[in-house]
């Protein structure tokens, strides 16, 4: 049958507006958030302890009216931007191909948008790149070379990640251990075997001796090379996660990272997932997450925790119950657990907020995250599930390790 234009149009039409006279008949299934509690005295923002220096300019961006992203956005640009923070964006340290790999996500509560980007090689500021992402696409996440050729079209310029600092600890790596990296079952697998190393100290003497003299040839700088050496032997998971609420009970979060160290090219752990790194739904409150991505992954932690809330649980409750999904998917196995980390940043809607972490950390230097609110900025203690220090991951010689006994 031949159809003209003229037909085409009408037809159209007429479709159309018996689409609209049906969709006017009918109404959306209804979701009862919970009812609207008590809105903060002040604003309030919780981040982890790498961005106290930052909180007070985004605390007056909360002060004067200003967006609760925006808020979020003025802390964790801060480490995102300075070189000497090998956590996130420049200098971040980098992966075992000795590219420095980002990834970053956000939620914005008054709109309930969202962004996220991962595997950035080449923009510094991921979390504005995810950011843009939100408002500029109808896409939620962009990973990899798309992300950058979008981050360069919007903009934000082109950069080197790697800095010196950065590339000599990499080649201490690279010389000495990288035979210890992240490939390989699992730790989760069964088919997972603890290799044959551990128990005292003085094991380690030997490497450490024999990486000092190699950071020398290297050119690391004498103050820096036990932190290097550090680095190299418990590769940091560097991540910052921030979240803000303001006095009429708007939320925002976000999460940035340069990843784990030495990490597998093209790896992207919770940081830029929405649910894990972060997860914001200004109805309850939000959560967001540093530590082995992996492992909060597979619980949807920021997620499960915002869901607590909303059922009841307090915000120390929720995060405590995040943690015990983590223990629950190694069944509770202390040989494994003390080789992972995760903390949680929690804050609800009415400002309550919270830090749980699965370990206690160091005694000497306890796990702490940063607040800002009407009592000014500061650290506080981050509540913890089990004492100690975790050992960090992959296993290396040294440190005390539990016997196949004390499992």
């Amino acid at each position: 049958m031949k159809v003209t234009r003229r037909d085409f149009l009408a037809t159209s039409a007429v479709a159309s507006a018996s689409l609209a006279l049906d969709l006017q008949a009918q109404e959306a299934p209804g979701y009862k958030p919970p009812a609207p509690g008590p809105k903060p005295k002040a604003p309030v923002l919780i981040c982890a302890a790498n961005g106290y220096e930052y909180l007070d300019r985004g605390y007056a961006v909360l002060s004067s009216g200003g967006d609760t992203l925006d808020a979020v956005m003025k802390v964790i640009t801060g480490p995102e931007d300075d070189p000497n923070d090998d956590s996130v964006g420049l200098g971040g340290l980098p992966n075992e191909e000795c590219v420095v790999e980002l990834d970053a996500c956000c939620m914005h509560g008054p709109t309930r948008m969202a962004g996220s980007v991962a595997g950035v090689h080449d923009i510094k500021n991921v979390s504005l790149l995810a950011k843009t992402v939100m408002e500029h696409t109808g896409h939620v996440m962009l990973v990899g070379e798309g992300a950058s050729h979008f981050g360069r079209l919007m903009g934000f310029p082109k950069e080197n990640l790697l800095t010196e600092p950065s590339r000599k600890t990499w080649q201490l790596w690279r010389e000495t251990m990288s035979t210890d990296d992240w490939w390989g079952p699992g730790l989760a697998s069964p088919n997972f075997k603890f290799p044959d190393t551990g128990g005292d100290n003085t094991e380690l003497m030997p490497l450490i001796e024999r990486m000092e003299k190699l950071a020398a040839r290297i050119g690391i700088e004498p103050e820096f090379r036990m932190a290097a050496i550090e680095r190299v032997l418990k590769p940091p998971t560097g991540t910052i996660n921030c979240s803000s609420v303001n006095t009429k009970g708007e939320m925002s979060s976000a999460t940035t990272t340069s990843g784990l160290a030495w990490k597998i090219a093209g790896r992207a752990g919770d940081s830029p997932i929405i649910g894990a790194g972060c997860y914001c739904d200004q109805d309850v409150g939000a959560a967001g997450a540093t530590g082995n991505g992996e492992e909060n992954i597979k619980v949807c932690g920021s997620h499960s925790i915002v869901e607590n809330m909303r059922h009841g649980m307090s915000p120390e409750e929720a995060g405590m119950d995040a943690l015990k999904r983590i223990v629950r998917n190694f069944n509770g196995d202390m040989h494994k657990l003390q080789y992972m980390d995760m903390t949680y940043y929690v804050l609800r809607n009415d400002g309550a907020y919270a830090c749980v972490s699965l370990w206690a950390g160091p005694a000497d230097h306890p796990r702490r995250f940063a607040v800002h609110d009407e009592k000014g900025k500061r650290y506080e203690k981050a509540m913890p599930m089990l004492q100690g220090a975790s050992l960090g991951w992959p296993p290396m010689p040294g440190g005390k390790r539990l016997k196949p006994e004390q499992k």
